[in-house]
């Protein structure tokens, strides 16, 4: 049998204050404040291609896993929910290396601004890292998306934090110069930072566990350097937050 070839098109563009992917929440609506918005490219940036679209409240977002190697895939992954000992099959998870590098999101559609030719959609929680290709933008639809009885087998409810997340000195003064978080609007970016970090997106091998390595993440623009304390290693404390990237945001 011969499969006919699909050929897709990048219709907008993520931007959100996820630089990395280190940094980047494994579901939407873990880190509330990190929100996004959606640039639809020409020719897709028509106002009638969304006309209707602000009457819903959520949307499927169908995007790329832009950053994972071409043809890099495996039958099982190791899920982070399950320590990252367990395998299960590629298909039973949400892991990024698939046979087809696709992914799919909810998110919260917050307003719609189209001005100069832009069409530009302010969403709520993303998990998406900044300039993540979206490939199909489809209406949540309540009463037949919504499973409330729905099994989800390790992941049944949503992941606790993890680490209690304190400010030195430093970042505390620093954070007072970081303008481009405004840009997507955090209002407190310390408790942005906060709850990423709480997640603790490092290796499921790597946690619970004592080190001396200062971790860095880059959100907005700006280099987070985090340390897990030495006397408790369920606590982390910034330590800086550095614009070394030297990148302003401006929409």
């Amino acid at each position: 049998m011969i499969l006919p070839q699909l050929t897709l098109f990048t219709i907008g563009i993520i931007h959100s204050p996820y630089d990395e992917k280190f940094s980047v929440p494994r579901q939407a609506n873990l880190v509330q404040e990190g929100k996004g918005i959606l640039e639809l490219l020409p020719p897709y940036n028509s106002p009638d291609a969304i006309r209707g679209i602000e009457q819903f409240s959520h949307l499927w977002l169908i995007f790329q896993f832009h950053q994972i190697p071409e043809r890099e895939w495996h039958a099982t992954v190791r899920p982070p929910r399950l320590g990252g000992n367990e395998r299960i099959g590629v298909f039973a998870s949400r892991a990024t290396h698939r046979p087809n590098p696709i992914g799919l999101s909810k998110v919260a559609l917050e307003s719609v601004e189209v001005r100069n030719g832009e069409v530009l959609l302010k969403l709520g929680s993303v998990d998406l890292v900044n300039g993540t290709p979206i490939l199909d933008i489809k209406p949540y639809i309540a009463y037949a998306d919504s499973e409330p009885n729905a099994r989800s087998s390790f992941a049944q409810t949503q992941p606790p934090a993890k680490l209690e997340v304190e400010f030195s000195e430093q970042a505390l003064q620093a954070v007072e110069f970081c303008r481009n978080f405004a840009t997507f609007g955090i209002e407190q970016p310390l408790t942005f930072i906060r709850h990423v970090i709480e997640q603790d997106p490092r290796p499921a091998y790597q946690q619970g566990k004592a080190t001396e390595r200062i971790y860095g993440m880059n959100l907005a623009g700006y280099n987070i350097r985090w340390q897990i304390c030495t006397n408790n290693v369920n606590k982390a404390i910034v330590l800086d937050i550095e614009n070394e990237l030297n990148r302003e945001i401006s929409f």
